[in-house]
Order: C-alpha cells, then structure tokens, then sequence
C-alpha cells in the first residue's frame, strides 16, 4: 500500500480490566478519539435482527419493532424504501401499505438507544470491510470524497462496477487508495459470505432474534481507524493480544505490525500519558496554548463552545490577537469534538471578528481538522449573530468509563441551591 506522505504516527492503546475494555488512539503522541466498552454491554450499531412489527403510526410515518431489547426500536418510513434515491418514487407512500403489525422483518441498527427511546433501525443494510462498504440491495458504487485524485476515483469506481453484481452497492473508502484490484476483490468475497450467512440465519431463526452482532470495540478501531503495516497496537492483556492478532492475521494475511503487550508497573494509560489528557480535555474549561479558555457546555439539545482570549495577548492588533485566538481554538475544538464523540447540533461562540476574510480563515482551518474525523461533520457557517453553526452525525452515545457526571450539589449548574431549603 501507498503511505501518504506527512501522515500522523499512530498509536492505538487499549487497557482491559475485568468488566470494560478502554481504547485510546493517539496521532503523534496526542490523544483524538477514545472509547469504552464494558464486556457485558457490547453497542448495539451495526448488529442485524429479525424483529416482529408491534404496532405502525401513520400520523408518524413510522413503525416499532421488538427487536428482543428493553425499548422497541423505532423504524422511519425513509428506512423501508429503497435504499437508491432514484429507485424511489417521487410521492412518499404510506407506512401502513409497506409494514403490517405482526409481520417479521430483518433490520440493522444504526443508531444505539438513548434515554427512554429505542434503537434507531433501518432495512438499508449495510456491511463495513477494510477497503469497503458492501450495500446488498443498493445498486450503485460510490467513492470516498477524502479521495481527491480524480483518476483514483474513477480507477476504484471502474473496480466497484466490474466487481458488484446487479443489485449490489459498493462504497470504495478512503483506506482503498492506491489498493490493488485484487486485495479489493477479496474484501468484496468475505462481505458477501458475511451476508449469506445472516440470510441464511434469518430464515430459520424466531422473531425476535440477533442475528449478527458487530466487531468489539477493539475489532472495529483495527479495521476503521488502524494502518496494519504502519500503525502501533499496545494492549495490557495476553488474551486481548491474541484476539487482536487473530483478527489481524484475517484482515491483513499480507502481514502487520506484531502487536506490542504492555507489562509495566503503572497502568498503561499513564504510562503513554493519556489519563491526563482525557482529563484535560473532558473538563469544561479547556486552556489553550498561550492562555485563550474554551467553555464547553452540554445541553440536551446541542452543544455550546465559548472562546474567550483569557490571557492569550499575541497578536500586532485587536483583530490579529482575536484571529489568532479563534485559529487556535478552531484547530483544538475540531479535536475535541471528535475526541469526545460530540454530535447533534454545535454551536460555537468565536470572539467576534471584523474581516469576513478572518472568519473564511477560521471556517477553513476547522474544516480542516474535521476532514480527519471519520465521522461526518457538517459547518453550516456564521449566523447574523457572529456564531458558528455546525453539525455532526453520532450513532453511539457516550462511552462507559469516561463520562463526567453532574455534581449531586449544583446538578451541574455551578451554582449553590441552598437557597431552595
């Protein structure tokens, strides 16, 4: 494989203790993305169910599957058609003529439930590989757009198309750059395997039923985020070890890195300097190179990120030492929403600036940052009040074993309520 000249070394640190499993991917010795999972409570994004229809609401659009969780999962009309814009007719039906109460239907999470809600289901299937995403009923191929080279563009779509048969859709990701035809083909060979064993299971099994479960937490950062030839793998486990080997040794037979077991006496997340930095950079004030303060708040409905210059004082005039402050600030909070797996709506308050020029500059450099989020980020742009609109798409909710809870004094308002008593 072709490594791109100028990419970030990569160290992906993975502590295990008895119930949770913690990862930790570091580029060049930062901290930017990190993830928990406990061992009993594997997500549920990406696994595969028969489920049985309970009851469909018109007035919705929208029915509810038992899909043997808690909380039945919620399943919108857009999530029933077919998955190709252009095999969709232009006036939406309604979902009482395609869904029955009763009837028995596979479906795939894509979103984990929340709160008193349920998962979020859809009948557009999806299967993720190394260099692709097999789509078994979505005729068409599509490419990256983190690819930029028009000629490897139409080099991978011209593979996809030759290789996909009739009803099949392929995403060429951005890791299949430069790949040879035949490392692709063989990709294609397991997900399509993968995907004849669920049908064949969904045929026999009784509704409700999980009928494929995805990669643990470690599986999935080794095939989303992990250069096998390149990266650094580091776990505190010897049974991990030989999980993470085992997987390694099916995705990537032309060889990997062998993966590192840590035995030093701290625990591993100090030693690579990663508790601190989680501690850091969860907290709700976050100081800046040079003294400039980010506030970070969290509402049920959005997130609100104030930047204020604090002591920050570079700069030859006011609106250089404010440009400066908000390029610094743009540059630590495309980080930290990554890091922190922040979605839905994002608010940003950057100190105010004078020269529509200043704000291209600051929108640029936080698109910059956001390309190398694999998540998919949305900026808006600026709103008549000078503040910064974006979002971002989320389908798991907040990581076990790194949430900072509200206090039991304040309830998270900072401020005292004896006055209450």
């Amino acid at each position: 494989m072709i490594e791109t000249r100028g990419e970030a070394m990569k160290q992906m640190i993975v502590h295990c203790t008895q119930h949770m499993t913690r990862m930790a991917l570091l580029e060049n010795g930062r901290l930017v993305e990190y993830a928990a999972e406990r061992d009993q409570q594997q997500g549920l994004v990406g696994s595969y169910y028969k489920g049985r229809v309970i009851n469909v609401l018109p007035g919705m659009q929208a029915a509810f599957v038992d899909i043997g969780q808690k909380k039945n999962a919620f399943l919108y009309v857009d999530d029933v058609l077919h998955p190709h814009l252009e095999k969709q007719s232009q006036i939406k039906p309604s979902i009482e003529t395609l869904l029955q109460p009763g009837q028995e239907i596979m479906v795939q999470v894509r979103k984990e439930p929340h709160g008193g809600k349920g998962a979020r289901v859809t009948t557009h299937y999806t299967l993720p590989g190394r260099w692709m995403v097999y789509m078994p009923f979505a005729e068409y191929v599509g490419v990256s757009k983190k690819i930029g080279r028009e000629a490897e563009r139409n080099r991978l779509k011209a593979i996809g198309e030759r290789l996909r048969r009739k009803e099949e859709g392929l995403i060429m990701r951005t890791v299949s750059e430069d790949e040879p035809p035949e490392a692709v083909e063989g990709d294609l060979a397991f997900l399509r395997a993968q995907w004849e064993n669920i049908t064949r299971r969904a045929l026999s099994a009784e509704a409700p039923a999980l009928l494929h479960q995805d990669l643990s937490i470690v599986q999935r950062f080794i095939r989303d985020a992990f250069n096998p030839q390149r990266d650094e793998l580091v776990i505190d486990s010897p049974a991990a070890v030989q999980e993470a080997e085992a997987f390694l040794n099916d995705m990537a037979p032309e060889g990997y890195k062998p993966v590192g077991l840590y035995e030093g006496p701290d625990s591993i997340f100090t030693a690579y300097h990663i508790q601190e930095q989680l501690h850091r950079s969860f907290s709700r004030k976050i100081t800046l190179e040079g003294g400039a303060t980010l506030i970070w708040d969290q509402t049920e409905a959005l997130t609100v990120i104030d930047v204020n210059t604090a002591q920050y004082t570079g700069g030859i005039s006011l609106e250089d030492t404010v440009t400066c402050t908000n390029l610094l600030a743009a540059e630590e909070i495309g980080r930290l929403i990554r890091l922190r797996d922040t979605g839905g709506i994002i608010i940003v308050d950057f100190i105010d600036m004078e020269e529509e020029s200043n704000r291209r500059l600051v929108t640029d450099k936080l698109e910059s940052i956001t390309l190398l989020d694999r998540t998919k980020t949305h900026i808006l742009g600026w709103t008549r009040l000078g503040l910064l609109e974006m979002t971002r798409k989320k389908a798991r909710h907040d990581s076990a074993g790194f949430a900072p809870g509200l206090c039991p004094c304040c309830g998270g308002t900072g401020k005292s309520g004896s006055w209450l008593d």
